[in-house]
């Protein structure tokens, strides 16, 4: 089984596994599945399989499958805290079927997760840990808004876990699949933990400066939510994180764009993400030269360049 016939069993993977026989359910789960995404949690963990010499691509697929389940749970419920209407360049589930449909249906597929991965016992445990900073991030994140304490500080904190660390569990999933020593297993859940926060400021980027359409989803909801990239670098150095505009505007949406505009943020948000990526390209000297190495290197320098 090739690379990219593993991703396609990926997918499949995950349309049997929603096959529910309550129909909400399962149309609602097809729905955000048929609409695609990047897939780059399980592409991660089958090259960390490869990496590190894994050729049973079928004994890799389900755990591949279970990680961009667990985002896709969190992308639904995303949504509904966001009262977003668009996901990945279509209405999203919260848009077309409500607020409790789409609660239980990320609910549903969280629990999914938990069937694909039980034959796998203490792989769990990696898993595991991914979800629990997921939640944690998420609530940081939400309190950081609530209390009007989101600085710059708390921003990175909050992308570490509810981002940084499911990447960072691909990348130690698929190493510990193929057996791989300690320090290997590690190597790659940095790189996955680098590339996650490369990932994400440059997500929160094209959140300022792409429109929906380009984007796949609803623009501009972290700044209306007084969260992101933006609204860190706006509140900095600020009581409280509060981010403070000195113009004038109808919308406070354009008036934090227009700050982090002038002041150079955008430009700082890309340096840090190529930081991250090249420390994750570092991560990788314990695994020796392969194509699978290469298509993880050229993924890191890929989170920065991408435009959506």
């Amino acid at each position: 089984m090739t690379l990219q016939e593993a991703m396609q069993a990926v997918e499949a993977k995950m349309y049997e596994v929603v096959n529910s026989d309550v129909g909400v359910l399962r149309d609602a789960s097809r729905h955000i599945l048929e609409a695609g995404g990047k897939r780059i949690r399980p592409r991660l963990l089958l090259l960390a399989y490869a990496a590190n010499g894994g050729q049973k691509f079928d004994e890799a697929v389900p755990v591949a499958a279970a990680v961009e389940l667990v985002h896709t749970a969190s992308v639904v419920h995303d949504d509904i805290n966001d009262h977003g209407v668009v996901r990945r360049g279509r209405p999203s589930v919260n848009a077309i079927w409500g607020r409790t449909f789409a609660l239980l249906t990320g609910d549903y597929l969280f629990t999914k997760v938990y069937e694909l991965m039980a034959p796998y016992r203490d792989l769990n445990v990696v898993l595991a840990e991914a979800t629990v900073a997921l939640v944690e991030g998420e609530t940081l994140q939400a309190s950081a808004v609530k209390e009007n304490n989101f600085s710059r500080q708390v921003y990175y904190d909050i992308i570490a876990r509810k981002t940084a660390a499911l990447f960072r569990s691909a990348g130690r999933l698929g190493a510990r699949l193929a057996n791989a020593p300690d320090e290997v297993v590690e190597a790659l859940g940095q790189y996955g933990f680098n590339i996650g926060l490369a990932f994400q400021i440059i997500d929160d980027v094209l959140d300022i400066i792409a429109d929906s359409e380009k984007l796949g989803k609803t623009a501009g909801v972290d700044i209306a939510q007084g969260r992101g990239f933006a609204v860190a670098y706006a509140a900095n150095g600020q009581p409280g994180g509060v981010a403070v505009v000195e113009e004038t505007f109808d919308d406070p949406i354009v008036a934090i764009r227009s700050k982090v505009m002038r002041g150079g943020a955008i430009d700082e948000a890309y340096q840090q993400a190529e930081a991250f990526s090249q420390m994750a390209v570092e991560s990788l000297r314990p695994l020796p030269d392969s194509p699978a190495k290469d298509a993880l290197i050229e993924m890191a320098y890929t989170m920065v360049k991408r435009e959506r």
